[in-house]
């Protein structure tokens, strides 16, 4: 099940609490004792830098896998997001000795040192999103740093989480380079998240899957799960083929709602097919596409018919999946720079700014995103 460590950070109590959840998400990824001790690191920085420059914020810890699909070892990835007060210089503030609190001013630069994958995305007056993955020793560190800033990005390497996939041999047919991540968040701040997501691959083909199992808790997360086991075993199927598996796959449990994207990266096409309250939202150049999904429950009430939706894919599309913690009249991602962060940023900006105290959160929330990989510009 989908086990998320919610910690949210407003008093110098719960930067304790963030590197206690860092340090779990490092024991289900399996990583060792120095590793943890840098995703530990990484969380009471975070989190600390979320008290001393944004008035607090909230610290998403969970361990994930490799989006690009292939088998690899899990990750732990943590989130920092505020509404503070943002930064005007990102490449000032990511450098070491630069603090506007009065301390050290390490904080930042010390996450990306230490994280495999590192960026930020940070608006003056809207706040900032920080996100860092640590994986295990085996793993060569700093091979992605990219901040929505900026500061010198370096093309990522296919590892796991927000992680690249596409490159063709010598002489063969150009494919597209592609990065997938997303973020969850338990209604209520409970342990397990009845919502999921993954990303399989199969040859040329990467499928996307999110699933939000009906209600919340342990039984909707069970659901999900099974939707994620299932997707992973069947990434070969076509979207409407996949849903029908997992409609099998998923008896004998709650159900749930399940969208499926899955992009051919040699033939630049992408496939759509979904069955509930999923949403998907592609851009296509300056626009935004809704990709329509089907009444009913997958592993309980399936429509009999599941039409599929294709698009083109190219450099300047993003495709958004996200279960119904959204609001419904969420606003997709406007600012340029998101188009070339970490897809697990857009989804946490995603979700930030999407909530308001109005609005409140009356369920779990996962966003899912896949984005083409930006260019190396050395």
């Amino acid at each position: 099940m989908t086990r998320v460590w919610d910690v949210p950070v407003h008093d110098s109590t719960r930067v304790r609490d963030a590197r206690t959840a860092a340090e779990g998400a490092a024991a289900l990824a399996g990583l060792d004792g120095a590793r943890t001790a840098d995703a530990a690191l990484v969380a009471t920085e975070l989190a600390t830098n979320l008290l001393k420059h944004a008035r607090g914020g909230q610290l998403l810890v969970e361990a994930v896998g490799p989006p690009d699909g292939r088998p690899g070892d899990l990750v732990v990835q943590i989130a920092a997001v505020d509404h503070g007060p943002g930064m005007s210089d990102v490449p000032a503030a990511l450098g070491d000795g630069f603090s506007t609190a009065g301390s050290l001013g390490a904080g930042l630069g010390t996450c990306r040192r230490v994280a495999d994958d590192f960026d930020l995305h940070s608006v003056p007056g809207r706040g900032t999103v920080a996100l860092a993955r640590i994986g295990g020793a085996t793993r060569t560190r700093g091979h992605r740093e990219r901040a929505a800033g900026r500061t010198g990005p370096r093309q990522p390497a296919a590892q796991g989480g927000g992680a690249t996939t596409g490159e063709a041999p010598t002489g063969s047919p150009a494919v597209f380079s592609v990065r997938v991540g997303g973020v969850n968040i338990p209604f209520r701040g409970a342990e397990h998240s009845g919502d999921a997501w993954t990303c399989a691959r199969d040859g040329d083909l990467l499928t996307l899957m999110l699933a939000d199992g009906l209600g919340h808790g342990p039984e909707a997360a069970r659901a999900s799960t099974a939707a994620v086991r299932e997707t992973h075993r069947a990434a070969h199927l076509p979207p409407a083929a996949l849903l029908r598996r997992l409609d099998e796959a998923l008896r004998g449990t709650r159900g749930a709602a399940v969208a499926i994207a899955q992009l051919d990266v040699r033939a630049g096409r992408l496939r759509f097919a979904g069955v509930g309250n999923i949403g998907a939202r592609l851009r296509e150049g300056g626009s935004w596409r809704h990709l329509p999904s089907r009444p009913g429950t997958v592993g309980a009430h399936r429509p009999s018919t599941l039409p599929e939706t294709e698009a083109a894919w190219a450099a300047d599309r993003l495709l958004v999946l996200h279960s119904d913690g959204l609001p419904g009249r969420w606003a997709p991602p406007a600012d340029p720079r998101l188009f070339l962060a970490d897809p697990a940023v857009t989804a946490a900006v995603t979700v930030r700014d999407a909530g308001s105290s109005a609005r409140p959160v009356r369920d779990d929330t996962a966003v899912a995103v896949l984005s083409p990989t930006p260019p190396d510009p050395r």
